[in-house]
């Protein structure tokens, strides 16, 4: 079970909306998604909570790059949710070549379409993503100074239980009961 909120900055003080992630593939999609908060180029937070396991602060600034950070990447690399947040950047990785998996179509030599030894293909397939998975350093991973001007310093955001981390983020901002009430 997740939880996710849009927490946007206005000139009269934050505004929280829940939101589904659903649609959401990519972290550009994310952020676009938090641009769409806001009618000016407020700050926007997409605050993500699962399971008391991790959390992550996506900080979308106008059209800046959002700035992420996730508090244990492992945890996060087993989400769907968490994958979103954890870019191929982030976690200072090639992006994979679209040229090369282009070469791959079409190459599987039966005519049913279906390869031969399909079941050695899914295990290969489990293996690689729990390696990617195990690739992923247990901890804390991102910009964990991307609420200091906001009022959480970056020493505290990274002592955070994952449990609390969100409610003590909004009273660190001045915005508990707007952060509840979507809740």
């Amino acid at each position: 079970m997740y939880f996710a909120a849009l927490l946007a900055r206005t000139e009269d003080g934050w505004e929280a909306s829940d939101t589904e992630l659903d649609d959401v593939e990519t972290l550009a999609d994310l952020a676009d998604l938090a641009r769409e908060a806001t009618a000016d180029d407020e700050t926007v937070l997409v605050c993500i909570e699962q399971e008391g396991e991790w959390f992550g602060v996506v900080r979308v600034d106008g059209e800046d790059d959002p700035r992420v950070f996730v508090s244990d990447a492992a945890a996060a690399m087993r989400s769907s949710y968490g994958e979103i947040l954890l870019s191929d950047e982030l976690l200072g990785r090639q992006p994979e070549d679209p040229s090369a998996l282009d070469q791959l179509v079409d190459l599987d030599g039966t005519e049913e379409g279906e390869p031969e030894g399909a079941e050695n293909d899914d295990e290969e397939a489990e293996r690689a993503a729990v390696a990617e998975a195990e690739a992923a350093p247990a901890g804390p991973l991102g910009d964990s100074g991307l609420l200091t001007d906001l009022g959480m310093d970056d020493k505290a955001l990274l002592t955070l239980a994952p449990e609390d981390a969100l409610s003590e983020i909004a009273d660190a901002l001045g915005c508990t009961d707007v952060l509840e009430s979507v809740r």
